[in-house]
């Protein structure tokens, strides 16, 4: 039987003007040819709310400062299990959404994992995203989207120019 550590996430749907949205590409140093895009965001501290922990991990990874208010309710959570860096992980996370003009990604904040795993980061079209070919998570990600992105779904969510 696989031990699991539980763990609270919260992550970020950063999509810009042209409905990209920011993914990073990174890789598990445990499993060599492992790699895979995702989404901004990480695992929350204790006693933090996951808005909080969202804001908090979207300035240390792309330099982007946002207030929890500014992320408003998620759109998305769902429980995930899977290994990183030799530890099998169950976790449950929130996903927020939020709309910039664009974005210059500033990744000085990075921590060491972060600094270890994280090859690179690109804004991804979703319906590229989707014929890519590239391993992605939340692995229906092109779907989740394409329906938050219907004009009706967001609007008057997370607006921010840069």
């Amino acid at each position: 039987m696989t031990a699991y550590t539980l763990r609270r996430a919260a992550r970020v749907l950063l999509v810009d003007a042209a409905g990209r949205v920011l993914l990073f590409h990174g890789f598990d140093p445990a499993r060599q040819g492992h790699d895979y895009w995702f989404t901004p965001g990480g695992g929350l501290a204790p006693e933090e709310s996951p808005a909080a922990g969202a804001a908090r991990e979207l300035a240390e990874e792309t330099g982007l400062r946002l207030t929890p208010a500014d992320l408003g309710e998620p759109v998305w959570s769902d429980d995930i299990e899977f290994p990183f860096d030799g530890t099998w992980y169950r976790q449950h996370q929130d996903f927020f959404l939020h709309r910039v003009s664009s974005w210059q990604v500033d990744t000085a904040g990075f921590d060491d994992v972060e600094r270890r795993s994280i090859a690179d980061h690109r804004w991804w079209p979703p319906a590229e995203l989707a014929v890519s070919g590239e391993r992605y998570y939340p692995a229906g990600l092109p779907a989740l989207l394409s329906r938050l992105l219907q004009p009706t779904a967001g609007a008057g969510r997370g607006e921010a120019s840069c």
